[in-house]
């Protein structure tokens, strides 16, 4: 595969009309490939309770199906970016959105649930390299004049991928095409990524930074370690008692997370390369949006696990009323972070993202009376106003917030900080799915009779957003230490450019 290299960012040459109607069809391309990323996360959601039944997996092995994709996203993000800057974004976007497609088949066709689980992890590993060329590849296709109209119409296409994902979900998981069950919702991305890995190899044009950073392999093993010592004695702690060596592994985390500290100072002060930037953290209020990515990755990690199975296990609903259950949800954040970006924080600054947290938290309080109130005979409608409620804060959450976050970092380390940024909340809502375990599980009784298990998922679920909703004031607390009006940021040179495709975010 041949390829031509295109200058520096800062020195762009003018396209000619045929690279011109040419790059079109490659923001087209790059485009679907976002939106099938963050629709495959959507849409497992709403099938897991499909794949408990007819796969026979375990619970462990259910939160290791979404906390193992968010896990290897979350490890291999910096790592992907950095690889394409080095080696060409065009060809690790091809080698990304092939293995993703290679990923999905081995997921639809697994044969139990460990190949399942393997395969969410290779998939998420694929997407680490798929996705953080997605903005990259415009940055170094469009000028800069045209890249508001690029970037408005990406964060059209991700609310759109929001809102069908789980509707989607529901359907394929509902008509059981061709008594295939759940693995539609994987199959699917077959032919989209097939076309996609044959368009890309024509129309995308290739480029590389002019000053890539080195690789820190060493940086994010320790990262995985760490967090497999955390997350994987969460998920089992239940299922095995919670053991001695549970409770070592996860005080080790700690330790590792040590070593990950003084490794990344030692790498900074050799190469200036490391995979954390650890002066970063000197800027107050990056430190503080770290830890809002963090804290809000956690809570949306226990929602929504925790909400499907309410729905469809408590309940005992379909996936297709539980779809469209949550399409009040999807809208609300797609319209609150479109008003949030364009009218209200020019205007209110931090407060809109404050008000955010607050008004999440006050739809978390309102679903826990709902359901407590209602019972088992609680109807969708009724779920629709906290629901509401909840996806307008966070609406004004997700948009605005990274800008927040890059406003009081230095020019020269935006990349850097804005891939560390989407990588810490992919962790949290790692971290998230593994307390599912501890927050809602542990409430549910062993052994239950099957009349039992239905009314327990249901009685579980206030206690569980009793959680979110702490979350929820931990996050307003946590954003005073944000700037009051947050500047718009525009990342320089694309070396780390990622985008986070799991929420309706619109990036500026």
């Amino acid at each position: 595969m041949t390829s031509t290299e295109t200058p520096p960012l800062s020195a762009p040459v003018p396209l000619s009309a045929p690279a011109d109607r040419r790059r079109w069809f490659a923001l087209a391309i790059v485009m679907t490939a976002a939106f099938m990323d963050l629709v495959d996360v959507t849409i497992v959601n709403i099938a897991i309770p499909s794949i408990q039944r007819n796969a026979g997996a375990s619970v462990s092995q259910i939160q290791w199906i979404t906390a193992g994709y968010a896990l290897a996203f979350a490890a291999g993000l910096i790592t992907g970016g950095r690889l394409g800057d080095i080696h060409g974004r065009k060809r690790l976007f091809l080698i990304g959105i092939g293995g993703f497609t290679i990923a999905s088949a081995l997921c639809g066709f697994a044969v139990n649930p460990e190949m399942l689980v393997a395969s969410r992890i290779l998939q998420g590993g694929m997407a680490a390299l798929m996705v953080p060329q997605v903005l990259s590849i415009v940055h170094a296709t469009f000028p800069a004049h045209e890249r508001g109209k690029v970037f408005g119409l990406f964060g059209a296409i991700v609310g759109l991928g929001a809102v069908s994902g789980p509707l989607l979900g529901a359907l394929l998981t509902e008509w059981n095409l061709f008594g295939l069950e759940w693995r539609p919702i994987f199959l699917i991305n077959l032919p989209v990524g097939i076309a996609g890995l044959v368009l890309g190899r024509r129309f995308i044009t290739e480029s590389k930074a002019p000053k890539a950073l080195k690789l820190d392999l060493v940086g994010v093993a320790l990262v995985i370690v760490g967090l497999l010592m955390l997350l994987y004695p969460l998920t089992r702690g239940r299922e095995l008692n919670w053991p001695l060596w549970g409770h070592i592994s996860m005080a080790g985390a700690l330790g590792v997370f040590g070593a990950l500290v003084a490794y990344e100072k030692r790498k900074a002060a050799r190469d200036g390369s490391p995979l954390i930037e650890l002066s970063l953290f000197r800027v107050k209020s990056f430190a503080a949006g770290i830890a809002v990515q963090t804290v809000f990755g956690i809570g949306l990690g226990i929602f929504f696990l925790v909400w499907t199975l309410y729905m469809q296990t408590g309940l005992g609903w379909s996936p297709l009323r539980a779809g469209l259950t949550g399409v009040p949800f999807s809208i609300a954040v797609s319209t609150a972070a479109g008003l949030s970006v364009q009218k209200l924080v020019p205007r209110f600054g931090r407060k809109v993202l404050q008000a955010g947290a607050l008004a999440m938290g006050a739809g978390v309080l309102l679903y826990i009376w709902e359901s407590e109130r209602y019972g088992l005979g609680i109807a969708p409608w009724q779920m629709a106003l906290p629901l509401v409620v909840m996806g307008v804060g966070m609406g004004l959450i997700v948009a605005p917030l990274t800008d927040a976050v890059l406003s009081d970092v230095p020019r020269e380390h935006s990349g850097s900080a804005s891939g560390l940024i989407n990588t810490v909340q992919q962790m949290g809502n790692a971290l998230g799915l593994g307390l599912v375990s501890v927050v809602y599980l542990g409430e549910i009784g062993d052994d239950l009779p099957p009349a039992q298990v239905g009314p327990a998922f249901a009685h579980a679920f206030p206690h569980a957003l009793g959680w979110v909703a702490g979350v929820m004031g931990v996050i307003f607390l946590l954003m005073f230490a944000l700037p009051k009006r947050p500047a718009q940021h525009v990342e320089g040179d694309g070396a780390s450019l990622v985008v986070e495709a799991k929420e309706p975010e619109l990036v500026s």
